[in-house]
């Protein structure tokens, strides 16, 4: 957020914070998501890399394109194993994959 944009909503009366102050969380849950989060955006990142639609990424997983749609939004139903696994189907290599995670 834009700090004058964050001023004007103080001024009236607004408190700014984070998720993870709203939420309460702690940092491992936070950082938990924040995984999650990077792992959704990677294997977008890669499928789109390679050309793929989502429905021609569900056809090579055997699965549906509503659930790539799910794993690329972060949804919390999708486990951090489809996730590896999905961007491991994609032929990520495990340097990518940690550059991911990594955030670079």
């Amino acid at each position: 957020m834009k700090v004058s944009k964050q001023k004007a909503l103080e001024k009236k009366g607004w408190v700014v914070g984070s998720a993870k102050d709203f939420l309460g969380l702690s940092a491992e849950e936070q950082a938990y998501i924040e995984l999650r989060l990077k792992l959704a955006e990677g294997l977008k990142v890669q499928r789109k890399r390679r050309g793929l639609s989502q429905t021609a990424l569900a056809e090579s997983m055997k699965s549906s394109q509503s659930r790539v749609a799910k794993m690329e939004a972060g949804d919390p139903t999708v486990s951090l194993d489809l996730l590896v696994k999905s961007l491991l189907a994609l032929g990520t290599s495990s340097r990518d994959l940690a550059s991911i995670i990594a955030g670079r």
